[in-house]
């Protein structure tokens, strides 16, 4: 078996931010995370 690569370690950290626009600020990605995590409950 092999360990995954630092990119691909990178790349899974970053898809839950997949829906977000391409250069999108601070304040829509707490925006975007904030309403996730309510309909999560």
């Amino acid at each position: 078996m092999t360990a995954p690569s630092d990119t691909q370690d990178a790349d899974e950290a970053r898809n839950h931010l997949d829906d977000l626009a391409d250069g999108c600020g601070c304040a829509e990605v707490w925006e975007y995370l904030s309403e996730r995590r309510e309909d999560e409950e």
